[in-house]
């Protein structure tokens, strides 16, 4: 018994101990709810119309032969960037060759022959002068040399056809532009009537995207359009996330599509990077306004209910005020507030799960935030 007696105290004690609060304990909604506050800001924000669209070549040249002949060579690569002028291929020029030579043998007798007609005619005019010879002669002299002349015009005709012919012999690239699958390969007899080709010619740069929009939208692009603005139109990729390219809008359609309710519009954009590939979709982006000196919160910090739109400010007695805001405009991360707010107010945009007006909060500043996550872990 004397030893159970003595270790009372001691179990006493631990049992005191362990029940008493520790120093700080309960107290840990003192320093408030934690949330990742963002300040408001001034800037400009644009106002988009988005559309889904496709790139579209400016020009596609199916490149056909304007003769007949053997192809004797094919001077381009399947893939390969040309330009305008560029030799693509060869047909077999000799047959035209040939009828240059003819026709420019035919115009040598033809000339020789009016010669010897203008001779006749100078002497059969001073034999008729001299009322030798009845002037009808001289007529039907003159009627010859007249004939001879057109024989010579008729001839030089043929000798430029000739030789348009063998320039024709050589297939140049009418527009510079990207080449594709030969159609046709060497050896082979081309016709100008073929309907084959012998290859496809895509211009890339500048390379066009068409897209559309709602016929709503039509006046707020025709507007600046007709004043003479230059609209950018930004091309993004299949998840609307990563921007391709700028460029800037063409022209809008002439009508409206009935069955879609909506208008094309095609975008100009320069391309030398290849960073749009004909047919390649695309998610369309046109400015059409700027609104200036807006004040812009994160979107994260909007709330929504039935009855309003609000925000939870953070005052500086770190309690927050649940606030009335009216909305102008939301762009992806950024929304313009029209009314409600004031350049540099705090605003939850983290934790507003566990808010309600008066709540004493414990804010960190998003960009503090965002270093904590990417900091790495302290060593244990």
């Amino acid at each position: 018994m004397a030893g159970a007696y003595a270790l009372w105290p001691h179990i006493t004690q631990g049992q005191a101990k362990t029940s008493s609060p520790p120093a700080g304990a309960g107290g840990g909604n003192s320093r408030g709810v934690p949330v990742v506050v963002a300040a408001t800001r001034s800037g400009n924000m644009g106002i988009y119309l988005s559309g889904l669209g496709t790139a579209t070549p400016l020009s596609t040249v199916t490149v056909h032969s304007r003769v007949d002949g053997e192809l004797i060579e094919v001077a381009f690569k399947e893939g390969q960037i040309v330009k305008q002028g560029d030799l693509l291929a060869r047909i077999d020029p000799r047959p035209f060759e040939v009828q240059l030579t003819q026709a420019e043998g035919q115009k040598a007798k033809d000339e020789a022959t009016l010669k010897n007609a203008q001779l006749d005619l100078a002497r059969f005019q001073d034999l008729a002068n001299r009322g030798i010879l009845p002037k009808q002669q001289v007529d039907t002299q003159l009627a010859t040399v007249n004939q001879a002349e057109g024989a010579i015009k008729s001839d030089q005709g043929q000798i430029d056809s000739a030789r348009l012919n063998l320039t024709y012999s050589r297939i140049t690239s009418p527009i510079s532009g990207r080449v594709g699958l030969r159609l046709i390969d060497q050896g082979n007899i081309v016709h100008a009537s073929d309907t084959t080709g012998l290859v496809v010619i895509t211009q890339l740069d500048p390379i066009a995207v068409v897209f559309t929009i709602p016929e709503d939208s039509v006046g707020s692009v025709m507007r600046p359009l007709q004043s003479g603005v230059h609209l950018t139109v930004d091309a993004y990729d299949r998840d609307g996330k990563m921007k391709i390219t700028s460029g800037t809008l063409l022209t809008v359609d002439n009508e409206i599509d009935q069955n879609t309710g909506t208008v094309k519009l095609k975008g100009s954009f320069q391309n030398r990077n290849n960073a749009l590939f004909p047919n390649q979709f695309v998610n369309a982006r046109i400015l059409v306004d700027t609104i200036r000196n807006a004040v812009i919160a994160p979107s994260a910090a909007i709330q929504h209910t039935p009855q309003s739109t609000f925000v939870y400010v953070v005052k500086s007695d770190d309690t927050v005020e649940m606030r009335t805001v009216e909305v102008r405009l939301t762009d992806g991360d950024d929304t313009a507030i029209k009314s409600g707010l004031a350049v540099g107010d705090n605003v939850v945009i983290d934790g507003v799960d566990k808010l309600q007006q008066g709540t004493k909060v414990s804010a960190r500043r998003a960009d503090a935030a965002a270093d904590a996550g990417t900091r790495p872990p302290a060593n244990p």
